[in-house]
């Protein structure tokens, strides 16, 4: 979009000298620091006042120079919330410019990102960095937590009292004292340590349309990449009769709910969960075995 000729901030750029950034002047009362000689000043000002989040073309001002992202001019009605001017649609062109010069480590170079970026590429990178937070994986309830592996793994244990097992096979019995009562709710999370990386099993009911079911599948507490050198199987039966289940354990990036309705996983169908219980069938009792091994 073409800006009018009177919104349009003049600058002078001087030479790069000794690795520093351009300094500029505007012909407005510009909040924009003249001199500025490092990459990590100019970044600063490249922070909304608003959000604090780095602002990405176009930057917007108002008459007396103070900056903002576009997210956040449409949030204050369009009018500057420092000085309370109006902004109407004054680009801020200099601090874009200036912008495309810097390159800056990645935020999560203090957990060990050694990651450069150009300004305008760091934040799709930061996005998929291998070194950005993990989410809680514990789906009882929408809990905001992120962290490190150990934090998580400490944070489970502590805070939402989740068992915790050594070991690469497991064998669990699940009870449910009303089985014809099926609610969207986590009945279980446990996690195991195994070949020095950590696992979540899931096992919950749910409906399937309108069928109600069962389901056990396994996360893994790291990275995809990591995630597809491990296999694991489950089994669940009576009766005589078993269902099995091989697959590969998921990333905790990808979040419950996109795995569980993604269907990777055992899925038991209520009545033949309860034909495996067999007897009265008022009472749901189901024994889900399984192993977890590492692919050669």
């Amino acid at each position: 979009m073409d800006i009018p000729e009177s919104h349009v901030i003049e600058c002078e750029l001087s030479d790069f000298d000794n690795g520093c950034v351009p300094s500029y002047k505007s012909s407005a009362t510009s909040g924009v620091k003249a001199g500025v000689s490092t990459a990590g000043s100019v970044h600063e000002l490249l922070e909304c006042p608003v959000c604090t989040n780095s602002m990405y073309p176009p930057i917007h001002q108002c008459p007396n120079g103070h900056t903002l992202c576009s997210s956040c001019k449409a949030r204050v009605h369009n009018h500057c919330p420092t000085c309370r001017q109006e902004l109407g649609n004054i680009r801020c062109l200099a601090l874009e410019k200036v912008a495309e010069s810097l390159e800056l480590p990645c935020r999560y170079q203090s957990p060990g990102c050694p990651e450069i970026h150009p300004y305008y590429n760091k934040l799709k990178h930061e996005q998929q960095c291998r070194f950005r937070p993990y989410n809680c994986p514990y789906a009882g309830s929408e809990c905001l937590v992120t962290g490190d592996i150990v934090m998580l793994v400490t944070h489970l244990k502590n805070d939402h009292k989740v068992d915790m097992h050594n070991g690469c096979t497991f064998n669990h019995r699940y009870v449910k004292s009303n089985p014809h009562e099926v609610e969207n709710a986590t009945w279980m999370l446990t996690v195991f340590s195994c070949y020095g990386h950590y696992f979540c099993l899931h096992f919950e009911a749910f409906l399937l349309g309108m069928t109600p079911v069962y389901m056990a599948f396994l996360r893994f507490l790291g990275e995809d990449s990591e995630a597809r050198q491990f296999s694991y199987s489950l089994e669940v039966g009576g009766n005589d009769r078993k269902l099995t289940w091989q697959g590969v354990p998921r990333s905790i990036r990808d979040s419950h709910r996109k795995v569980r309705d993604s269907y990777d996983g055992l899925i038991i169908h209520r009545n033949m969960a309860l034909f495996f219980t067999g007897g009265s069938r008022q009472e749901l009792k189901l024994r889900v075995t399984g192993r977890i091994w590492k692919e050669q």
